[in-house]
């Protein structure tokens, strides 16, 4: 048995958790009769996954997701919706972040772009990449309180820049001031080419520019994306009214 000195110790070392996976060896006799390289692999193995999964829980509470239960296993592919299932399953691998890609879900209103925004989220926090979900219109309102304090803009630029995918859902619903555009012009700068953006939008490519205030400022950012995106469109149903009638 595991006596309390050596309790302490572990704890010490922040591995307080084999103490725990110990004593459930030490409750199973054939657990206890293998040898010992193998009960300390199962016993290395079991530590991994319980912290795997805190961590990974975390990443989650901490994303702030809307739908917080979106999953990818839970993805509708119905007749009428034109998601391609290879697509989707390429995206859940999450090879667009290890590549420095973004994503649009574009589509109509209820078409499920947040759902997917979110289930990709959750994803990218099971491969433990820092991970964050906001609306467009808080984050500008977030901006905009935080503008009138010194050194406020560079904090929201520099926590927003900083996290390896950002879901950016209602992505140009919002009227934008010049001011916000300044503002997205940066953001899209700093995580240009080294961290991976899911836009969830109404407006389809040719929109953008116009929702960005035309301009030179509106085409550097959509010139961002224009060549590293995978653009999904999610169609026209409302799948809000599909599940009520499901």
């Amino acid at each position: 048995m595991v006596n309390d000195e050596t309790r302490r110790k572990l704890r010490l070392l922040n591995i307080g958790e084999f103490v725990e996976e110990l004593e459930i060896q030490q409750q199973d006799p054939q657990t206890l009769a293998l040898p010992f390289d193998d009960r300390f692999q199962m016993l290395t193995d079991s530590v991994y996954q319980r912290k795997y999964n805190d961590k990974v829980q975390r990443l989650i509470k901490n994303a702030k997701l809307r739908l917080p239960k979106a999953d990818i296993h839970d993805i509708l592919y119905i007749d009428k919706r034109s998601l391609n299932r290879g697509i989707i399953a390429d995206l859940a691998s999450c090879r667009f972040v290890d590549e420095c890609r973004s994503i649009v879900f574009q589509g109509y209103p209820s078409s499920g772009k947040t759902f997917l925004g979110c289930a990709m989220a959750k994803e990218a926090c099971r491969r433990q990449h820092k991970t964050r979900y906001i609306r467009l219109p808080d984050l500008l309102e977030e901006y905009a309180e935080k503008s009138v304090v010194s050194g406020g803009k560079n904090k929201v630029l520099n926590k927003y820049a900083a996290f390896k995918v950002l879901v950016l859902d209602e992505w140009l619903m919002p009227e934008l001031s010049k001011a916000d555009v300044e503002f997205l012009l940066e953001l899209t700068e700093r995580r240009f080419d080294s961290t991976s953006t899911i836009f969830c939008t109404l407006y389809k490519r040719e929109d953008w520019v116009k929702r960005l205030r035309n301009g030179t400022y509106a085409e550097s950012i959509v010139e961002r994306f224009a060549h590293n995106t995978i653009w999904v469109e999610t169609g026209d149903v409302n799948m809000r009214q599909y599940l009520s009638h499901a």
